[in-house]
């Protein structure tokens, strides 16, 4: 068996910079993976988990999967009304992120600094992303219990959840697209005598529309998710068909319910994947030729 020390240790004399980095790198890698477990040890001592409750959770967990796969009485289950509660909350997230997406999209040209630039406008900027900061920071579950004590319970007050809360967060990365979009076109457009609105269309949204449209489309797959917890605070939709069976320890229904609203993300990541081919990768466009003459 041939050895490779010697080629090695001569490899090691030759590029000693190269291998002092690299032993930096793993001692650094192991000084982080020691404060990760020192983290661990910390926080379980500290907060009183003892190790027995967690083993203890582990069997409960084994116990309710293994109940959520055992399908009892199937056939006499009220399938009309699941599915109905399904639509319902399909129904809220388009209306929610549709309406969230309309109106973020304006604001965050307000939020924009490559927008609003000026003395005068730098304020408003401020001002637009420290309210999209208050939006995004408070949770959907929590807009949903206000709209819930405002509106009553129901669709109405998930839908004004999902608006609320997405307005901050479409809002903060929309604003982030322009800013990110090349400043040559909005030059171009300065020089051929263009007013504001017109660089803002044509130089700024055309480039960041990809990223608008990206967005807007993972966002309705998000809160398709998310609005399952909006049910639980009675702001309609799946979510309350979740929390009545778990009270009842009705399991099985429970991982019914998974099942189809993981197919549903399924689909609508299918059919988003394929408007983002159509409009953002977009077809080649042939260049104009003049007509062959005879």
């Amino acid at each position: 068996m041939i050895s490779l020390a010697p080629d090695v240790a001569h490899l090691k004399q030759q590029h000693a910079a190269l291998f002092a980095a690299q032993n930096r790198y793993l001692r650094r890698i192991a000084l982080l993976a020691l404060a990760v477990l020192l983290y661990y040890l910390f926080f379980f001592a500290v907060y009183g988990i003892e190790w027995s409750r967690f083993l203890l959770g582990c069997q409960q967990l084994g116990r309710y999967f293994l109940r959520m796969f055992v399908w009892q009485d199937f056939r006499n289950w009220p399938f009309g009304y699941y599915f109905q509660q399904v639509g319902i909350t399909l129904a809220i997230v388009f209306a929610g992120t549709l309406t969230a997406s309309l109106l973020a999209l304006p604001l965050s040209f307000l939020a924009a600094r490559n927008v609003m630039h000026d003395r005068l406008t730098r304020p408003v900027s401020l001002l637009v992303r420290r309210l999209l900061d208050v939006l995004r920071g408070i949770d959907m579950a929590i807009w949903g219990l206000i709209f819930v004590r405002a509106v009553g319970m129901g669709p109405l007050a998930g839908v004004l959840a999902i608006v609320m809360q997405d307005i901050g967060l479409l809002g903060k990365l929309y604003a982030e697209g322009h800013e990110a979009v090349e400043r040559g076109p909005g030059r171009g457009l300065s020089a051929a005598g263009a007013n504001s609105l017109q660089k803002y269309r044509f130089g700024i949204f055309t480039q960041s529309f990809p990223t608008f449209l990206a967005l807007s489309l993972y966002q309705i797959e998000s809160n398709t998710r998310s609005a399952a917890v909006l049910g639980f605070v009675g702001a309609g939709g799946v979510g309350l068909v979740y929390a009545e069976n778990m009270r009842l320890w009705n399991w099985d229904v429970v991982m019914f319910l998974t099942l189809i609203l993981v197919a549903v993300v399924m689909t609508m990541d299918a059919i988003s994947s394929r408007l983002r081919r159509r409009y953002i990768s977009g077809k080649a466009v042939p260049l104009w030729q003049p007509a062959a003459r005879d």
